[in-house]
């Protein structure tokens, strides 16, 4: 099985049944060394399924107080890759070390991503 945190629309139940054909369940966790920003989505099939036209992205900070509480899936291999093509272009999937010390999968900003994305306030 393959650990996925999310942080964002992977959250959502109509997003989980519309990429991977069920439900999912997991375990909150929290990343390190990120903040999140928000990005203007223009892919109709994603926008239909999240609801939404601006979505969370990660960006790299390395500063460890920098945290982003999330949920840790377990999905196979196959859902893996059908998260991958969810993402839009602007998301790129590496591995990240959580404060549980469990690695995982997250999408965060690529370069075109990190043009495009602005602060979120977290007021």
């Amino acid at each position: 099985m393959e650990a996925l945190f999310s942080y964002g629309t992977l959250q959502q139940k109509q997003v989980q049944l519309d990429t991977f054909g069920r439900l999912l369940e997991g375990q909150s966790d929290t990343l390190l060394g990120y903040q999140v920003g928000e990005i203007e989505i223009t892919d109709a099939k994603v926008i239909a399924s999240s609801g939404k036209t601006h979505h969370p992205i990660l960006k790299y900070t390395g500063n460890e107080q920098d945290e982003v509480t999330g949920t840790v899936f377990l999905i196979s291999a196959t859902e893996l890759s059908q998260a991958d093509t969810y993402e839009v272009d602007a998301y790129t999937r590496v591995s990240a070390s959580l404060k549980s010390g469990n690695t995982c999968w997250i999408y965060a900003a690529t370069e075109k991503g990190k043009g495009k994305e602005k602060e979120k306030n977290n007021d």
